[in-house]
């Protein structure tokens, strides 16, 4: 299959963002509607969802309401509110060197990954990263000095609460430092159970458990993969090596001393590196976030793109992905 990614630059919600709606919106309108409309919480509950948890972000999210046609599906589906589950794999892990550095990898299906690097300034702050639903995020950074990732965290329970890459766009949009990710993570209901690794500018970090069904929990991680204290869905965590990708990445932290290229080439290699395509767990694309750079990387096999947050430029890089699970040489 091929994937096409793309980097968009649109400082406010606007032309750009409503021809990408228009062409994802069918996909994901299928996907949103796959339990039943019965199944999804009304207009009405997620924008007083929104007004409760982040009240900053209803301006935003009403002008993305009206750009995507002002119907009641599509409003409902922008609020991120109780969305339909969906699971992950993914790798992340804080790089302790000479300067602060978030790697990840992004294990899902290729075809239903946005493929889009959105460049904005919503609010008051510039952001960069990986889309999805076309107002969440998956990773990204601000220029404040703060990066964030997300992680599925290997538990089946759903609750009420917004999908995670809605609370990964606040985090990038109104907060500064680790400790105002933390709060937010903390204060904001999430429908599933996700891990979230925040690394800021002068270094401080911090990996937060999400769960629908209890508090979160704040901790000094530097690695999150797919369990959280422990493994508590155990099919999933052995057909994603989640155990094995976790001590892989303790064992890079701290018993080797490597320069930060030679630890990013390790997620392009087996454990890390999925080709579980066929599964939908195959690795969609390697991000690398320096937040006291402003600079991100966007890595496939053979293929580094570089993006600055001050002065990203539009582009298109077509990568295509096997179908069929493979190892790696």
């Amino acid at each position: 299959m091929d994937l096409v990614f793309e980097t968009l630059s649109e400082k406010t919600p606007g032309e750009k963002w409503q021809s990408r709606f228009d062409m994802l919106w069918p996909a994901y309108q299928r996907w949103f509607l796959s339990d039943g409309i019965e199944a999804r919480q009304t207009y009405l509950a997620g924008y007083r969802a929104f007004k409760q948890y982040m009240p900053e972000m209803v301006p935003t999210y009403e002008k993305l309401c009206e750009l995507a046609g002002g119907d009641d599906l599509s409003a409902r589906f922008l609020s991120f509110y109780c969305p339909p589950a969906y699971l992950s794999g993914c790798s992340q892990a804080v790089w302790p060197g000479s300067e602060p550095m978030l790697v990840r990898n992004y294990d899902y299906a290729p075809a239903l990954c946005d493929g889009l690097i959105l460049h904005s300034r919503w609010h008051d702050r510039w952001v960069l990263g990986m889309a999805d639903g076309l107002f969440g995020l998956v990773d990204g950074m601000n220029d404040r000095g703060l990066a964030v990732s997300l992680t599925f965290g290997g538990r089946t329970i759903v609750g009420d609460g917004f999908g995670v890459p809605i609370i990964l766009r606040y985090i990038m949009e109104f907060c500064d430092t680790v400790n105002d990710a933390t709060e937010a993570l903390t204060r904001i209901p999430c429908h599933m159970t996700y891990n979230v690794t925040v690394v800021d500018k002068t270094g401080r970090h911090a990996t937060v458990y999400l769960s629908p069904d209890r508090e979160a929990i704040v901790t000094d991680q530097r690695v999150a993969t797919n369990h959280q204290e422990r493994v508590e869905w155990h099919r999933h965590a052995r057909a994603t090596a989640t155990v094995e990708r976790e001590r892989f990445l303790l064992q890079r932290l701290t018993l080797h001393d490597e320069p930060a290229d030679r630890f990013i080439g390790a997620f392009q290699k087996p454990p890390l590196y999925s080709t579980a395509f066929g599964r939908g767990f195959g690795t969609v694309y390697t991000a690398v976030y320096w937040p006291k750079k402003g600079l991100a990387e966007y890595r496939w096999p053979g293929v580094h793109w570089t993006q600055r947050l001050k002065a990203p430029v539009e582009g298109q890089r077509h990568i295509r992905f096997p179908m069929s699970d493979q190892a790696l040489a």
